[in-house]
């Protein structure tokens, strides 16, 4: 028996993440084949079209072979659900990312994607409680593309910063660029500077962690990928942090599993 080849879709604000797994019934086993991230507004013009009230995905097109179940999640999700697939809730797919991920089912989830940030309490592989904030861009990919935009470095450049930082004290991720642009004029060094950007993220999410328990969070969402973020975060928290292979894909990896359940 060959399985079944499913593709999971996270339908992001800044960008969609695509993910090919297949399940191979005689050996039990369930596997990525493909991993696949384009630029949401890319992605809607060149592969998406609106059919009726659903979007119709040209998976030809994205070089993509035909699959058995689509299933979708996401920013997106509730604007227009994928033609010939299935929608599932966000927090949903997370939670189920992070256990096929790390293996883990006691953990808090912390996802900080492109626009939004989530924290999830899971419990023997349950959601149990739960917070998400998508009103403020503050702790988001998006802060830190601004404030790296600023400081002229890279994302992976500015991730390597975490000694030393300058206090940064807006709440606001347009107000904390006029703030950092007048550190810049104070004279304090760069290390400084993009160190302050990543301890704000972390600033500012420390606060909501005091409601959630357990000694393990995982860390996904395109921002695990800055290491500095995730130091900060491990001293600040007290706890350790698991971060998946691939924490960008962790909403689409679990759109996945979820079909492979079913």
């Amino acid at each position: 028996m060959s399985g079944q080849t499913i593709c999971g879709i996270d339908l992001g604000s800044r960008s969609v993440k695509i993910a090919l797994m297949r399940s191979q019934i005689e050996e039990e086993d369930f596997k990525i084949l493909r991993l696949e991230s384009l630029d949401t507004i890319r992605f809607y013009r060149e592969y998406g079209r609106k059919q009726g009230d659903k979007l119709v995905v040209d998976f030809k097109a994205l070089g993509l072979p035909e699959v058995d179940r689509l299933v979708s999640t996401g920013y997106g999700r509730n604007t227009l659900e994928l033609a010939g697939g299935e929608a599932i809730p966000e927090l949903k797919a997370h939670v189920l990312g992070a256990i096929y991920q790390t293996g883990l089912k006691d953990f808090t989830l912390v996802d900080l994607g492109g626009q939004d940030s989530k924290i999830i309490q899971v419990r023997k592989g349950k959601m149990v409680d739960f917070m998400t904030n998508d009103k403020c861009a503050a702790s988001s990919g998006r802060y830190l593309e601004n404030m790296a935009n600023i400081l002229d470095m890279s994302l992976e450049e500015l991730g390597q910063y975490a000694e030393a930082p300058v206090e940064l004290n807006s709440t606001c991720a347009v107000f904390g660029e006029s703030e950092l642009i007048g550190k810049i004029v104070e004279g304090f060094p760069l290390a400084e500077l993009a160190a302050g950007v990543n301890a704000t993220i972390v600033k500012r999410i420390l606060p909501l962690l005091r409601s959630f328990s357990g000694d393990d969070l995982v860390f996904t969402g395109g921002v695990a990928h800055n290491h500095a973020v995730g130091r900060l975060l491990e001293a600040g928290s007290g706890k350790r942090i698991v971060i998946p292979q691939e924490p960008q894909f962790n909403g689409a990896i679990g759109c996945c599993t979820y079909a492979n359940q079913e």
